[in-house]
C-alpha cells in the first residue's frame, strides 16, 4: 500500500490540479488534496440515508417541524454536495399546530427519519410525520415536482426495498422489528402483511436501512440503549431469521455529548416564557452516551469502495454527516479499514483516489449551502426554512430587503414566520441589518437562536421609543440598552459552537460592535430536536398584527473554514500529548516517549515533512520517526534512512490538535497517560474527551 501511496501523491502533484487552498470562507470537507475531513457538514443533517443512481449520489435527511421539508442533496464524490431539492414547501395537512397557530405546535415533531429509493423510472422519499403516519413523495426527477402519498398506518424510522420480484417491503420499529409489505401505487400497506422478522431481545434497535446485496438481505440500524452503536443484520430471506452484528461502535471522533436541556419530569411545560423551569443536565466529557456515529445508511461508490454516512452529535450544532469508509470481512459490511475495524478515519481519501495511479480532482471544493444572503433575488436561498408554515400573505421580499410583517405572539418560540438556518461550526459570526422605520407599538423585531432554552438580541417599540434588548431565556434574563431615534442597527451573534456557547453584540455604525449579554451556554436538546437555528424575526407582544421590520445582508463569516494551513510542514514543531499535557521526546535510547512539559531541547522538536495530507517525522538529530512490527509500545522508533520513514495521514482536529493514522496498519500514534509505556502505534481512535493518549497538540 505504501508504494502504491507514493505513486498516487507523484501523479496528484504531476496533474497540478486543485490543492488545499481550493477552501475559502464556508466549511467544505474536501481538502483539495484528493482527502476529506469529517464532518461533511459542520451543521445539522440528521437521519441521512444515502442513494446512488449510475454516478450521481442522493441524501435524504430529516427537517422535523421546518419547511421547506425533507431536504434532498446531490453530489458526484460523496465529498462534495449541493441542495438540489426539498420534497415540500409547506405541510399540506389542515392542522393548526403545523403552522403555529392558536399555542398549538409540533416542535420536536413534524417529518422525520426519510428513506430515499429509486426505482420503475421513479425517486421515492419515505418518512413519518407524527400524529399522520408514513407520507411518501414521488417524482420523475430529483428536482421535482414531487406528489405527496398520505399512506398512513404506523410505520416509521424506516428503511425499503424495491425487490427483485417487484414487491415493496418497509422495515420498521425499535427492538422488536417488523417488516410490512408496501402498496405499488403508495396507497398504504398492504392488510395482513405484518410480520416481527426479528423479535424482541436481540439487542437490535431502530433506524433500519435495508439492501440486498448478491443475494443476501442486509438490515443497518442502530441503537442507543444502554449506549449508541450501529448493528448489521443480514439473511437470505426478507423474512428471516437474521444474525447480528455490531459494525461500529464508540467512534466519537472525540466529541463528547453536549449537556442536554431538560423538562421537570411529568410537566407538559415545552415552550413557556421563563426558562429557569429547565434544567440543563450533567456534561460526562468521557461518555460516549449516543453522541457517537450512527443512524444512516450506507453506499458502494462507483469505483467498488464501500462507505457508510452516518450522523454523529456535534455538540450545540446538533446531528450531522460523516463519510465512513467500508470493509468487507466474512460477508459483514464493517466500518472502519483493515486492522481497525469498527472506528473510521475523520481524514481519508476520497473515493476513487486509492484505486488509479493518477487522480483526476473533477469537482471544486464547495459547501452545500450559500449562507450569506443579501435579499437581492426573487427567491430566498435554498438555505432558508421556516419555523412552522409561514403566512404567505404577511412577509414579502422587496426592494433588496426581507420583510416580516409582525404577528401576535408573547415570545419568539411562538412568533410565526419566523425564518431561520442552521448555524455552522465550529464558529462562525452572523450579522445581519435591520431596518426600524417600519416598527409600530408593541412590535419585537431581530435576530435568535431557536432553541430551548432560545435567545435573542432585538428592537423593541413602545410608544415612539426605541429599546435595543438581549433577552436569554435560561435565566429569563433581559438586558435594555436605550437607542436614540435611528432607522437601522446591525445585530450579530459570536458563536462558538464547539464549545457550546454563544454571545450578542451590536452596531449602530455596522463598524463598532459591543457585546450585550453573557457569553450564553448553549445545549442539545429533545424538545425541538434540533441544533441551533439563527433566527429572524418579528413580533407583536399586544397582541396585535404591528408594523414591520426589513432585513439586509445576513453574513455568516467561519473563521476556522479554511484549514489549508492547518498541517504544519516544513515547521519544526513541539508535540503535547493532550492527556498529559507531556512533549514527547526522541529518546537516544530508541524510542518515542515523553517527557517533563519544561523540556524544550533538541531531542522534543521534530520537523513535519510531506505533502497533500501525508506526513513524516524527522527528528532534529535527523532520525525518523518507523514504526516496527504490529507498533506495540516500544515498536515507534526511529532509522536514518528516509525512505522507511513511517508515513502518516494527518488527522487534523484543529485549534493544532491532531492524530497520526498510519498508512500501514490504520491506527494511531499514542501514549497511554497511566501505564507508563513508550508510544505506541496500536490506538483504535480517540476517547470523547480526547484524553486517552491518542490526540496531539503542536506548537512551533
Amino acid at each position: 500500500m505504501k508504494k502504491n501511496l507514493k505513486l498516487w501523491c507523484a501523479g496528484l502533484l504531476a496533474c497540478a490540479t486543485l490543492n488545499a487552498t481550493a477552501q475559502t470562507n464556508s466549511w467544505t470537507a474536501d481538502n483539495g488534496n484528493g482527502t476529506f475531513t469529517n464532518p461533511l457538514f459542520y451543521d445539522e443533517f440528521s437521519d441521512p440515508d444515502i442513494l446512488r443512481v449510475g454516478d450521481d449520489y442522493y441524501l435524504a435527511g430529516t427537517t422535523m417541524h421546518s419547511v421547506p421539508g425533507l431536504v434532498i442533496l446531490h453530489s458526484k464524490d460523496l465529498v462534495n454536495w449541493e441542495n438540489v431539492s426539498y420534497c415540500f414547501d409547506r405541510f399540506d395537512f389542515n392542522d393548526d399546530k403545523f403552522a403555529l397557530k392558536n399555542h398549538q405546535e409540533i416542535y420536536g415533531q413534524g417529518i422525520w427519519a426519510p428513506c430515499i429509493r429509486y426505482a420503475n423510472g421513479m425517486f421515492y422519499v419515505f418518512s413519518n410525520v407524527n400524529g399522520k403516519g408514513l407520507q411518501c413523495y414521488t417524482s420523475k426527477k430529483i428536482e421535482g415536482p414531487w406528489e405527496h402519498h398520505n399512506m398512513k398506518g404506523n410505520i416509521y424510522d424506516l428503511g425499503v426495498l424495491f425487490d427483485d420480484d417487484g414487491k415493496i417491503y418497509a422495515i420498521h420499529k425499535y427492538g422488536e422489528v417488523h417488516c410490512t409489505e408496501l402498496k405499488p401505487d403508495m396507497s398504504g400497506p398492504v392488510e395482513g402483511t405484518d410480520r416481527v422478522i426479528i423479535p424482541d431481545g436481540n439487542g437490535i434497535g431502530e433506524g433500519h436501512h435495508i439492501y440486498k446485496i448478491d443475494g443476501m438481505y442486509y438490515l443497518i440500524s442502530t441503537d442507543y440503549s444502554p449506549n449508541g452503536r450501529t448493528l448489521c443484520s443480514r439473511s437470505k430471506s426478507i423474512w428471516g431469521p437474521y444474525e447480528t452484528r455490531v459494525i461500529t461502535a464508540d467512534e466519537t471522533y472525540g466529541y463528547h455529548a453536549a449537556p442536554l436541556t431538560q423538562v421537570p419530569r411529568g410537566t407538559k411545560y415545552r415552550i413557556g416564557e421563563d426558562g429557569t423551569k429547565y434544567g440543563v443536565g450533567p456534561l460526562d466529557k468521557d461518555a460516549t452516551a449516543c453522541t457517537n456515529a450512527h443512524q444512516g445508511g450506507i453506499v458502494q461508490a462507483t469505483d467498488g469502495s464501500w462507505w457508510a454516512l452516518f450522523m454523529q452529535d456535534f455538540h450545540s450544532v446538533g446531528r450531522t454527516v460523516c463519510l465512513m469508509p467500508m470493509t468487507w470481512q466474512d460477508g459483514w459490511p464493517m466500518v472502519g479499514l483493515p486492522d481497525n475495524l469498527g472506528r473510521a478515519p475523520r481524514t481519508w481519501f476520497k473515493p476513487g483516489v486509492m484505486s488509479v495511479a493518477v487522480p483526476q480532482q473533477q469537482t471544486q471544493p464547495h459547501a452545500p449551502y450559500v449562507r450569506s444572503e443579501n435579499f437581492d433575488g426573487k427567491q430566498l436561498g435554498r438555505v432558508w426554512q421556516w419555523n412552522h408554515n409561514p403566512e404567505e400573505k404577511m412577509w414579502s421580499l422587496k426592494g433588496g430587503k426581507l420583510r416580516l410583517n409582525s404577528m401576535p405572539a408573547e415570545q419568539l418560540m411562538w412568533a410565526r414566520n419566523t425564518l431561520t438556518q442552521r448555524v455552522i461550526g465550529p464558529k462562525s459570526i452572523t450579522t445581519v441589518e435591520l431596518y426600524l422605520k417600519g416598527l409600530k407599538d408593541g412590535d419585537v423585531a431581530g435576530l435568535g437562536n431557536i432553541n430551548v432554552p432560545c435567545s435573542w438580541i432585538g428592537v423593541v417599540k413602545s410608544g415612539k421609543s426605541l429599546t435595543l434588548r438581549c433577552f436569554e431565556q435560561m435565566t429569563n434574563d433581559t438586558i435594555d440598552v436605550a437607542l436614540p431615534q435611528t432607522t437601522k442597527i446591525w445585530l450579530r451573534c459570536i458563536g462558538e459552537y464547539d464549545d457550546n456557547q454563544a454571545q450578542y453584540a451590536y452596531s449602530t455604525d455596522g463598524t463598532t460592535f459591543q457585546t450585550l449579554g453573557r457569553m450564553m451556554p448553549l445545549t442539545y436538546q429533545l424538545i425541538t430536536f434540533q441544533g441551533s437555528r439563527h433566527a429572524l424575526f418579528a413580533f407583536n407582544v399586544k397582541g396585535l398584527n404591528g408594523g414591520f421590520a426589513e432585513f439586509d445582508n445576513f453574513t455568516v463569516d467561519e473563521p476556522m473554514a479554511d484549514r489549508s494551513q492547518n498541517i504544519p510542514y516544513g515547521k519544526t514543531i513541539r508535540i503535547i500529548n493532550k492527556a498529559t499535557s507531556r512533549p514527547a521526546i526522541a529518546l537516544k535510547h530508541g524510542l518515542l516517549y515523553d517527557t517533563h512539559a519544561g523540556d524544550k531541547s533538541n531531542l522534543t522538536q521534530f520537523k513535519v515533512l510531506g505533502s497533500q495530507g501525508r506526513v513524516i517525522l524527522q527528528c532534529a538529530d535527523g532520525r525518523y520517526v518507523k514504526v516496527y512490527g504490529d507498533g506495540l509500545p516500544g515498536d515507534v522508533r526511529f532509522t536514518d534512512n528516509q525512505a522507511e520513514a513511517e508515513e502518516f495521514l494527518w488527522q487534523d482536529y484543529l485549534d493544532h490538535d491532531f492524530m497520526l493514522l498510519s498508512l500501514q496498519n490504520h491506527r494511531y500514534l499514542g501514549k497511554s497517560p497511566t501505564t507508563g509505556s513508550p508510544y505506541s502505534m496500536d490506538f483504535a481512535g480517540p476517547d470523547p474527551a480526547r484524553r486517552n493518549g491518542a490526540v496531539l497538540h503542536w506548537e512551533e
